[in-house]
């Protein structure tokens, strides 16, 4: 290529396809469209499950609500308590634990995977602890066998948040598909997206019923099982059967032209994801590892975006990386996933305002020295060395 071109090269493009309008629109052509959630919804939810490897699914408006609905089932199974979660993930994961009145206790990341390292959870467990919420970040699989072993001896459930990760995987088993609970977002820029959405996975048929019910107002009638839903009836006899609210919960339905589109988009997402993988081992391996972080863990990855992170903490490179980033029009975000550290955002040292930054080095040197860079199926793959050679010669 000419690298004497002036490059725009985003953050996401094309996600959307002609395709995929194309059924939208031959959708609404019909004569009737349903338009709020229903049988497209509901296809979409036995396809997600099946793709994940869980029995059960919800699909709901986007991710955020699937972080605030897990954590308030959760809170209704498990009672009040702390949630372990990572500094270095997205406002709602950490929101959605304040949301339910529950306590988020910090863990410090892993470099190689950009999640929780396994130790740093492993010595925040206490008698008190609810849950593990475990980020998958930019498509690293944050999960090791010590980890899921010792949850499942200490008997702590493992939450997954699999947003920016659809179809990494873990000994050969899709992330999602690990913990009692996982979290997926169909926002516009993610491997498969529906706009907005999101959803919740499970192997647990009574937290399946209530994220159901939780979905859609609290309401017992969303329950899947009529024998639980008579049960509901039985002891309220006094109700309305239609009008039993279970829970105070909220709206979070999705509609039928997102259960349309995520089973437009589903049918290529395995192909995309290869694209991506492959991307991701050509920008690593054109790195100058004497200047950038090239050892993360590429084993199961799904790659959200290109990581970029600096091996030492040197601002004046720093600035000389994102200079030269914005001059050649290459969009990216610094701090990696969720803008870095979250213990820096104003919610949380409004919350926490004894907690100590640099209690979490490895989360401060991604906030201060680490970006993201866009990949996506359609990528040049020509631009991926152009851009390794302008950042190495930085």
């Amino acid at each position: 290529m000419n690298t004497s071109e002036v490059l725009a090269w985003p953050l996401m493009r094309n996600n959307v396809v002609r395709e995929d309008l194309d059924v939208l629109i031959d959708y609404l052509r019909q004569p009737d469209p349903r338009l709020t959630h229903g049988p497209a919804v509901r296809e979409f939810e036995r396809e997600w499950a099946k793709w994940v490897g869980t029995k059960y699914c919800v699909m709901l408006n986007s991710g955020s609500s699937a972080n605030d609905l897990t954590m308030l089932a959760l809170r209704a199974r498990f009672g009040e308590g702390e949630v372990i979660v990572p500094p270095l993930t997205w406002v709602s994961d950490i929101a959605s634990v304040l949301h339910a009145g529950l306590t988020p206790v910090f863990a410090d990341i892993n470099p190689r995977t950009l999640g929780m390292d396994t130790e740093e959870i492993l010595k925040k467990i206490t008698p008190r602890t609810r849950a593990v919420f475990l980020t998958h970040i930019l498509g690293y699989n944050a999960l090791t066998r010590r980890l899921t072993d010792e949850l499942a001896r200490l008997g702590v459930p493992l939450i997954e948040d699999v947003c920016e990760s659809h179809g990494a995987t873990f000994e050969g088993r899709r992330c999602g598909s690990w913990g009692f609970a996982s979290n997926f977002s169909f926002y516009y820029a993610h491997h498969l997206t529906t706009i907005e959405g999101g959803a919740v996975c499970t192997n647990d048929k009574d937290f399946y019923e209530t994220v159901r019910m939780m979905r859609s107002h609290g309401m017992v009638r969303e329950i899947d099982d009529p024998v639980e839903r008579k049960a509901w009836a039985a002891r309220h006899p006094d109700l309305n059967p239609d009008f039993i609210f279970g829970h105070a919960a909220h709206n979070m339905r999705a509609t039928e032209l997102q259960g349309v589109l995520g089973l437009a988009q589903l049918p290529r997402l395995d192909d995309n994801n290869e694209k991506r993988s492959r991307n991701l081992e050509l920008f690593l391996a054109g790195l100058d590892p004497k200047k950038f972080y090239t050892e993360f863990d590429q084993t199961g990855n799904s790659n959200y975006a290109f990581t970029l992170v600096l091996r030492e903490g040197d601002i004046a490179l720093r600035d000389r990386v994102e200079a030269t980033l914005k001059a050649n029009r290459v969009e990216f975000r610094r701090g990696t996933s969720g803008g870095g550290n979250q213990l820096r955002q104003p919610y949380l040292r409004a919350r926490f305002p004894n907690i100590v930054f640099h209690d979490y080095p490895q989360v401060e040197h991604v906030h201060f020295f680490g970006w993201y860079i866009g990949n996506y199926p359609d990528l040049d793959v020509e631009l991926i060395p152009w851009l390794c050679s302008l950042l190495n010669a930085v």
